[in-house]
C-alpha cells in the first residue's frame, strides 16, 4: 500500500471523483466539471488506459479530449500488465505534480478498485502463491471460468456479488486469497484507508434503472455503428490477454470463433453491460461519502462540491 504522510492542515488541492455505472454520463459530467474548475482529468477506468480499445471502452471523444487535459487514457499497450498497484503509484505521483500547478483535479471512471486505490490505497493482502496461481490458471484453461466462479461463490458470496465474474484475473485473485488464508477475500479488503495529502469529494451519477438500461442498450448499438466489431476483430489474435477480458470484446471473440451469431453477441454485450452496471452500483452504494445526482444537475453538483472544499 502506498502511503503519503500528511495532516489535515497541510492538505493541498481537491480531487473531485466522479463515479457511477457504465453509460450513466460520467465522462460528459467530468469534462463539464473540469472546465468549470480549470482542472485536468485522470481516468480511474481499468480499460480506457489501453490503446486500440477506444470504442469498446468508451474512451473520451476527440472533442472531450480537447476540452480538458486527460491522463491514463490510451497511454499504454494492451500487452502491458497494468494493475491497481501500479495505478496507485503512478496516479499519486501524477497528482503530486498536478496539485503543484492547480487547486483541482477531476478523476472519473467506473472501476471501483481503481477508485479505491486512488482515494484510500490498496489493502495489504498476501502475495500470490505461484503454485496456487498455476493451478487456477490450469483450471481456467481446462474447465473455463465458470468452475472458478462457482468456487468463489461458495467461498465468498459477498465478493462474488460485486465483482465482474467474467474477469478471470479478479476471480482468480479473490480465490487465491480465500484458499491461501482460509478467509473470504471480502473480509480482508476493508482495512484502514491511507490518508491522502489532498481533499477528496465524490460525486455519483444516478438515474432510474430503466433509463440507465435503455441508455446502455442504445450505447452498444452506437458502438457497433462506430466500428466496435472491426476494433474487436483487430484484437482477436490477442484475445488471451487480461486487458481484453472485457465486456464487448469477449462476446465478439466468441462470435469470431463461431460460437454465436453476430446478433446473439450484440445482445450478450447489452445484457452483460447491464449486469456490470448493477455490480458497479452495488460497489459504489457502500460509500456513504458519495453525493448522488442526475448527471445533468450541474448546478447542485457544483454546489455540493463547493460545500465540501
Amino acid at each position: 500500500m502506498v502511503t503519503m504522510a500528511t495532516t489535515t492542515n497541510t492538505k493541498r488541492g481537491t480531487l473531485i471523483v466522479v463515479v457511477g455505472p457504465t453509460g450513466s454520463g460520467k465522462t460528459a459530467l467530468a469534462v463539464t466539471l473540469a472546465r468549470h474548475y480549470s482542472a485536468p482529468i485522470i481516468s480511474t477506468d481499468s480499460r480506457q488506459v489501453f490503446r486500440g480499445l477506444a470504442i469498446g471502452t468508451a474512451q473520451p471523444t476527440a472533442e472531450e479530449l480537447a476540452a480538458a487535459t486527460h491522463y491514463f487514457i490510451a497511454d499504454r499497450e494492451v500487452e502491458d500488465d497494468f494493475n491497481c498497484g501500479r495505478y496507485e503509484v503512478e496516479a499519486l505521483e501524477l497528482l503530486d505534480r498536478l496539485f503543484a500547478e492547480g487547486n483541482y483535479v477531476v478523476a472519473v471512471g467506473g472501476s471501483g478498485l481503481y477508485v479505491q486505490a486512488l482515494c484510500e490505497g490498496m489493502d495489504d493482502l498476501p502475495e500470490a502463491d505461484p503454485a496456487l496461481r498455476e493451478d487456477l490458471k490450469s483450471r481456467l484453461t481446462s474447465d473455463g471460468i465458470e468452475s472458478l466462479v462457482e468456487e468463489l461463490r461458495h467461498l465468498d458470496p459477498t465478493y462474488a456479488s460485486e465483482v465482474d465474474l467474467c474477469n478471470p484475473a479478479r476471480v482468480m485473485r479473490a480465490l487465491e486469497v480465500c484458499l491461501a488464508t482460509g478467509r473470504p477475500y471480502s473480509e480482508q479488503r476493508h482495512g484502514t484507508a491511507t490518508e491522502r495529502p489532498f481533499r477528496i469529494v465524490k460525486v455519483g451519477t444516478d438515474m432510474p434503472r430503466d433509463i440507465l438500461y435503455d441508455r446502455i442498450n442504445r450505447r452498444v448499438d452506437m458502438m457497433v455503428e462506430d466500428g466496435l466489431i472491426e476494433e474487436a476483430r483487430a484484437m482477436y489474435p490477442k484475445r488471451h490477454l487480461n486487458s481484453l477480458q472485457t465486456v464487448g470484446y469477449r462476446e465478439l471473440f466468441d462470435h469470431f470463433a463461431g460460437n454465436t451469431t453476430l446478433d446473439e453477441a450484440i445482445e450478450l454485450i447489452k445484457r452483460n453491460s447491464r449486469r456490470y452496471a448493477k455490480r458497479q452500483l452495488t460497489w459504489f452504494r457502500r460509500d456513504a461519502s458519495i453525493g448522488w445526482f442526475a448527471p445533468s444537475d450541474i448546478e447542485h453538483i457544483i454546489e455540493f462540491i463547493d460545500t465540501k472544499v
